[in-house]
Order: structure tokens, then C-alpha cells, then sequence
């Protein structure tokens, strides 16, 4: 049990720990650990920056420990300043009921929950929380921290020196963290808390807590992973258009496919160890394919390979490959509606009926020109003489016409131009032909 230490250090993912030689006499002993890491629960799914705490807490299950996934229904309602300008939103009870019910399903793809000799826990820590009242958790646990060394927190004094400066309630924070530690100990006898760097100060405030309450040869540790950042500085995770969720509905499993196959070159080795549960056996002949050979994409390939079925299944990744190969120009043979839908998501998309095109059964020429893959008609024709224009993927010429059967579900056409112009014609806001 003790070669997970080494494992992940040989990924990148220790950035600090607070005894790491105890923490290895401790693993040596072959007796299982037991593990936490939290997530506030302050939107309905987590995102791919979440996915460093799961897939840490996933490896030690994997290696024979026991892991407890924490859901802050009660620090979610509080907000952790660390790694934030501003303030958060409050949340109701019921957003954050709602918000942990959707997030443990995301959580149950990457940690077991029903392993025979050691299941997952989701825990909220509302159930220990919520009870005490403010004069109680002043008495039991504010008495233990000093106000010196909670103002020298890196995530309370960056927010001080800030312009919005910082509540009351965000200061709390690192006490709540600090007795979901203490208590986890207490009743779960759990010893080693992880979390993203950001974090080192509420977790050493949850180790600082346990032994002024347990004792000083009490055992605790606290672990940080590197947070993950772009090649330039700037944050992991986000795109031009938002967040890179881990619900299927908020970003499509041939988005997230897309979002891993496009990482820069200099980072992509980098996610292959922290991101996947490849071997070292496997990822470093990946490695040194991608130092030779860069534009083959390998790494990139298997990279995105991983994640998305980690975070969504085989099957998605199916779909995500095939939408892919669509917008590449390959056959739409076996296609369904859902890896359609992705592929619509992606491309410029118009509606198309009666009113708008003016034709029962539409030319080809009006169907580019209409789509937005030429300018004027005059270009369309030139576009579809020269050998082009292709609809679902096969090339057409002047005498192709829009019929009801083209119509991909019943619905959908979708128009190329060259190599890589795509544009999707939507028939549904009204029949094509009479």
C-alpha cells in the first residue's frame, strides 16, 4: 500500500504534505488508510478542475484504502474564499440538496460505492454541522484557533489586501473545514485529508484542530495536488464559451473528447499522468511518441480517450469519436440522433421552411446559400460546379434537390464546403415540401 506515495509523485500530484515521511511509516504499516476530500456542493455539477480530488481519492481506493467523499451542504451555504476575489453567491438548503444529489452520481463513475471490502462514502456535512448552535461551535471549536494565525491564511490575506476584502462568514470557513476533520477522524477514524494547493491552509487548520482536541500524538495528515493551470498561467478548466462541466448536459461527452484531444502540446504528458489511470508502463511510450512526433497526436488521442470514458463511458466515447470523424468528412453510416445532436452543437446551425427559402422542393445552390457556406447564389453555383459542396458528407452536384427522405431523422441536413466549412440546416421549424 505504501507504492501509492510513489505513484503519485511520480504523477505530479504532490504538492505538499504536512509529515510526508510519518504518512509513509504509517502506509508502511499495510493497515488501510482512510481518506477524504471535499466538495462544496455550489452548482449542480462539478467541472474538470474537480476532477484531481476524485480521481486522487479513486487511486487510494484502488490501492485497498478507504475513502470518504465530503458534500458541503453546510460549508457550500458559507463559501471557501481560497483561490477566490469575491464573495460567493448564498446558497439555499434546497439548491444544495439538490446540488449533492446531482454530483454524487458524478462522483459514482470514478469511486465505488458498493466494493465489497471497501465502499465509497458520500457524507454532507450538514448532519454535524447544522446542530450546533453559534455559542457551541464558539466554545468547542473557536477557542482553539488563534486570530494571528488565521489573518496569516494565504486565502484570507490576499482577499484582505484585495479591493472587496472579505466577510466574517468566508473567515469562518477554515474553523467548518477545520471540524469536518476532527469529526471524520473522530467517527470514521480518518487520517489524511487531500486537497488542491489552495487548500493547504484549511487543511492544516483540520490537523492543527485534531491535536488540541485528541491529543498531540493524535495522526493526521494533510495533502495538497498541484492546481492545474494552462501553459500560460491562466486557469484549467475553462474555454471560450464557459466551464468544461462533468454533466453530459452541460458539456457533451464529444465536447469534453474534444476539449482533452486539443491540449497544448507542452501540457498534454503532464494529463496523461494526473488525468488518466494508465500505467507508468503505458504512459511513458506515449511520452516519447509525442517528443518524437508531436503532430501525431497520440498522446493527445489517448488522453482524450480516457477521460471521456472515465467521466462518461465507453459508449459516450463511441459517440464522441464518431461525431468527431463526422466533422472530419466520414460517413454518417450507424449515426444516431444523439451523436448527431453534438455534432449540431458545434456547427452553425439555421432553420429552414417555407417562408424563409421560398421553394417546395430547394436547389442545392439556394441550400448553400441559404446556409451561410457561400455569399450570394452566384458563389453557391461556383462552389457546387468546382465539386465542393458536399450534404451528409457525400459530394453533390448542380442536379441535387432537398427531398423529404435526405433529411437526416427527419429533420436535419447537414452541408460541407471544402474541408472543414460545416453548416447544419434544421427542417423542423416547418415542412420542406408540401
Amino acid at each position: 500500500m505504501s507504492d501509492i506515495l510513489s505513484d503519485l509523485q511520480w504523477r505530479g500530484l504532490l504538492a505538499d504534505c504536512t509529515d510526508l515521511d510519518g504518512l509513509r511509516q504509517r502506509l508502511a504499516t499495510g493497515s488501510p488508510l482512510t481518506v477524504y476530500c471535499g466538495f462544496d456542493p455550489t452548482g449542480d455539477s462539478l467541472h474538470v478542475g474537480h476532477l484531481m480530488g476524485q480521481l486522487t481519492l479513486a487511486r487510494f481506493q484502488r490501492a485497498g484504502h478507504h475513502v470518504i467523499a465530503l458534500a458541503g451542504g453546510a460549508t457550500g451555504m458559507v463559501g471557501d474564499p481560497s483561490g477566490r476575489s469575491a464573495e460567493r453567491n448564498l446558497l439555499t438548503r434546497e439548491q444544495l440538496d439538490h446540488n449533492i444529489a446531482c454530483i454524487k452520481a458524478q462522483l459514482s463513475r470514478l469511486l465505488d460505492f458498493s466494493a465489497a471490502a471497501n465502499p465509497a462514502r458520500l457524507v454532507d456535512n450538514a448532519d454535524w454541522i447544522a446542530p450546533f448552535s453559534f455559542l457551541e461551535f464558539l466554545r468547542d471549536v473557536g477557542k482553539h484557533f488563534s486570530l494571528n494565525v488565521m489573518l496569516a491564511k494565504d486565502s484570507v490575506r490576499s482577499r484582505m489586501e484585495g479591493d472587496s476584502g472579505i466577510s466574517y462568514t468566508e473567515f469562518s470557513y477554515q474553523l467548518l473545514q477545520a471540524y469536518d476533520f476532527f469529526h471524520l477522524k473522530k467517527t470514521f477514524g480518518c487520517e489524511l485529508q487531500i486537497g488542491g494547493s489552495d487548500q493547504w491552509g484549511n487543511l492544516t487548520a483540520g490537523t492543527d484542530l485534531i491535536r488540541k482536541k485528541l491529543g498531540p500524538d493524535a495522526t493526521a495528515w494533510g495533502w495538497t495536488f498541484p492546481l492545474i493551470t494552462k501553459s500560460d498561467g491562466t486557469k484549467f478548466g475553462k474555454t471560450a464559451s464557459g466551464a468544461v462541466w462533468l454533466d453530459p448536459q452541460k458539456t457533451s461527452p464529444y465536447r469534453l473528447y474534444q476539449f482533452f484531444v486539443n491540449t497544448e502540446d507542452a501540457k498534454v504528458c503532464e494529463y496523461l499522468r494526473k488525468f488518466t489511470f494508465l500505467t507508468r508502463e503505458q504512459i511513458e511510450p506515449l511520452e516519447a511518441a509525442h517528443a518524437a512526433n508531436p503532430g501525431a497526436r497520440e498522446a493527445h488521442r489517448a488522453l482524450a480517450r480516457e477521460v471521456t470514458t472515465l467521466v462518461h463511458g465507453a459508449d459516450a466515447l463511441a459517440g464522441a469519436l464518431k461525431a468527431s470523424e463526422i466533422l472530419f468528412g466520414g460517413s454518417l453510416d450507424g449515426v444516431t440522433e444523439t451523436i448527431f445532436n453534438d455534432v449540431v452543437g458545434e456547427v452553425p446551425t439555421r432553420p429552414l421552411n417555407h417562408s424563409s427559402v421560398g421553394e417546395a422542393r430547394v436547389p442545392i445552390v439556394d441550400l448553400v446559400f441559404f446556409s451561410g457556406l457561400a455569399p450570394s447564389k452566384g458563389q453557391a453555383r461556383k462552389d457546387v460546379e468546382s465539386g465542393g459542396i458536399y450534404v451528409n458528407n457525400d459530394r453533390v452536384d448542380m442536379t441535387f434537390t432537398l427531398t423529404p427522405e435526405k433529411l437526416l431523422f427527419g429533420r436535419y441536413l447537414l452541408l460541407r464546403k471544402g474541408k472543414k466549412n460545416y453548416a447544419v440546416l434544421d427542417c423542423s421549424f416547418g415542412s420542406v415540401v408540401s
